[in-house]
């Protein structure tokens, strides 16, 4: 692994730091060190980047392009801090025939690695529904797998606290139907985020995503007879 590749505590002093001091004043003035840690940030997406590209087909460009900005939007908002405390950034696979996203978030005392779907549209949402509705065994299999179970726990996201409209409340996948989101997540203790394994475990992290992407892909991008939609 390149020495560039790795992300450093440095990283984390500062934002530790930002959060203390989370005003426009102090981050002027510290500038170039938030330079200076944005681009160890960049160089680490890109190789994260290269890494999940040799297993999976990558519509973003590049690592740099990848990371979403630290200014907040607190238009919304009833926090009005300025800026964010945490990098994080994600990829998007090629295609419309792959479906799912990649995530990445780095915080001190908060990184983890997720992907999936965070807010289907209704007709994807609905496609879902029938086909778990349909036969929720071969989705069952992939959450039961080891490898899924070793890496994410569970199928995480926010769910209905009763049926959705049209299925029925004592159907054998009701816990998977009630699902609004479809999130894979990994947490990642501070040690090994600024150790030299982390790289290679958010990209196995990724890698083990896949047979979910897959079986989601199918739903979403084919008919029942397995043609495109």
């Amino acid at each position: 692994m390149a020495k560039q590749a790795l992300l450093l505590p440095s990283g984390f002093d500062f934002l530790n730091k930002l959060k203390k001091n989370n005003n426009r004043e102090w981050f002027n003035a510290h500038k170039d060190t938030f330079l200076n840690e944005l681009a160890i940030v960049e160089n680490f997406a890109e190789a994260l980047l290269q890494a999940l590209s040799a297993h999976d087909e990558i519509e973003t460009p590049s690592g740099k392009k990848s990371l979403y900005r630290i200014y907040r939007d607190t238009r919304f908002s009833a926090d009005k801090t300025p800026y964010k405390t945490h990098w994080s950034g994600s990829f998007k696979r090629a295609t419309k025939y792959r479906r799912g996203g990649y995530y990445f978030h780095i915080e001190p005392g908060n990184s983890f690695i997720a992907g999936g779907f965070f807010g289907p549209s209704t007709e994807d949402l609905k496609r879902i529904r029938e086909d778990i509705a349909f036969d929720p065994a071969p989705l069952r299999k992939i959450l039961k797998a080891k490898s899924f179970v070793s890496t994410f726990g569970e199928l995480r996201g926010e769910q209905l606290k009763t049926a959705p409209k049209g299925f029925a409340a004592d159907h054998e996948g009701i816990d998977l139907l009630r699902h609004k989101q479809f999130l894979l997540i990994r947490n990642f203790s501070d040690e090994v985020v600024l150790s030299g394994e982390f790289l290679k475990e958010a990209n196995q992290t990724f890698k083990h995503m896949r047979p979910f992407f897959d079986y989601m892909s199918d739903v979403l991008t084919t008919d029942i007879n397995g043609e495109a939609l």
